[in-house]
């Protein structure tokens, strides 16, 4: 892995960092990830490491995706926005706020995997380990603000505004993650399908977008073009959101398919806000990929949220599609995008391309899996040949992502 010239990039002092962790969890949850196909495809090997069978192993794939690489690339752009680089010791401050994280995560694996769990898909913190990444977290935000104490004297008024507001939300965080983890505590339910509400999916997707157009504040990627009114089109999208019925609504209610549709319009905006950006020539492909995915995701998502489509598809294998479309798909290629910027080194010859086409692959094995079982749903248990096939080109695909991101972990351990 080569770094990029002087020009196109400004390196962070922590940013190799930040890549071997966050890479370092995609990896192990990568790992896992194929085991957990292997299984499904021959469920007779599980007995070779019983008692630790595929439930005690799939939460370790899905925390450690979302905890470890979904959301440590962020962390290194929250750290590159704060911490004072003159600092003597902004290294060592960014290794303990990372290392703190991460030892969080290591826990949590050895408590899932022993069976300490809520039951609660993707928040499993439960038990003593309920409080090790909400620590973590309040470690990493005393990092912040003490940095951004130091800074404040050369702060104008505009970044002094938006860096107090932005700590004192990340401040209500590890207690919401501490509260949202106990057993008896629920998000609303659609009472006709089972799943999520339409406030519910339209609330998290623009919470999603306001971060994404963050991105490019925190890593300091400087805009080409006025881009006000962007962020005047996501107050107007928060507007939607804020007069929705947060219960348990259902999407037979025509409002909530009306307010859900209002996220179309943001198919090509967001990837046109990222496009009025100064990202190194190194970052781009990702940035695009980004784009790309951002379209299915949204499309599909709004398209299975319509009655009908969605009973049927809900808990079906297309469901594990579309949360691949969301994480290894969008996720992966901002967190590419923002690996570049902080550390100024492009990723190894060929781990784009073979992590794009292996996502693709596995989504779309999962997208058709959930459109046949519908109709066909005793074939899975009976392990027809059909099933089987598809279930095989489920683990190329994921197999492909998993040597992507071996090499790609491999090429920041090189000078």
């Amino acid at each position: 892995m080569n770094p990029m010239p002087a020009a196109a990039a400004r390196a962070f002092p922590f940013g190799r960092a930040v890549a071997l962790h966050s890479l370092g969890w995609l990896v192990a949850a990568n790992l896992i990830g194929i085991w957990l196909g292997i299984s499904l495809l021959w469920p007779a090997v599980g007995n070779l490491l019983a008692p630790f069978t595929y439930g005690r192993w799939s939460p370790l794939h899905l925390d450690w995706q979302l905890y470890g690489w979904c959301a440590l690339p962020m962390v290194g752009a929250l750290l590159a926005w704060c911490l004072d680089p003159a600092h003597p010791n902004v290294r060592g401050h960014a290794a303990v706020a990372m290392g703190a994280w991460s030892a969080a995560l290591a826990l949590g694996g050895v408590a899932w995997l022993g069976g300490t769990v809520s039951g609660k898909l993707f928040l499993d913190w439960h038990g003593w380990t309920r409080w090790t990444l909400p620590a973590a977290m309040h470690l990493l935000w005393a990092l912040l603000a003490t940095h951004t104490a130091w800074r404040w004297r050369r702060m104008d008024a505009a970044g002094r505004r938006l860096r107090a507001g932005i700590l004192a939300l990340l401040l209500a965080v590890p207690a919401v993650l501490y509260f949202t983890t106990r057993r008896d505590v629920y998000h609303p339910i659609n009472p006709d399908s089972g799943g999520a509400t339409g406030a519910a999916v339209l609330g998290s997707t623009l919470g999603v977008v306001t971060i994404f157009f963050l991105v490019p504040v925190f890593v300091g990627v400087a805009a080409r073009r006025r881009i006000a009114p962007f962020w005047w089109a996501l107050f107007a999208s928060w507007l939607v959101f804020g007069f929705l019925d947060r219960g348990n609504v259902s999407h037979h209610v025509p409002v909530t398919i009306v307010a859900l549709g209002t996220l179309l319009a943001w198919i090509p905006l967001l990837p046109l806000f990222w496009r009025w950006h100064e990202w190194p020539g190194a970052a781009l492909p990702w940035v695009r990929a980004a784009g790309g995915w951002w379209a299915v995701l949204v499309f599909t998502g709004w398209l299975s949220y319509l009655p009908g489509i969605s009973e049927a598809l809900k808990f079906s294998h297309a469901l594990v599609g579309h949360a691949h479309l969301a994480m290894a798909g969008l996720l992966t290629s901002v967190n590419g995008a923002i690996l570049v910027v902080l550390s100024g080194r492009r990723a190894p010859r060929g781990v784009f391309w073979t992590w794009q086409l292996g996502c693709i692959v596995y989504v779309t094995s999962m997208i058709v899996l959930g459109l046949t079982e519908i109709a066909h749903a005793d074939a899975l248990f009976r392990s027809e040949p059909w099933t089987q096939a598809i279930l095989g080109t489920r683990l190329a695909g994921g197999s492909a992502m998993a040597i992507a991101s071996v090499r790609w972990l491999a090429g920041y351990f090189r000078p």
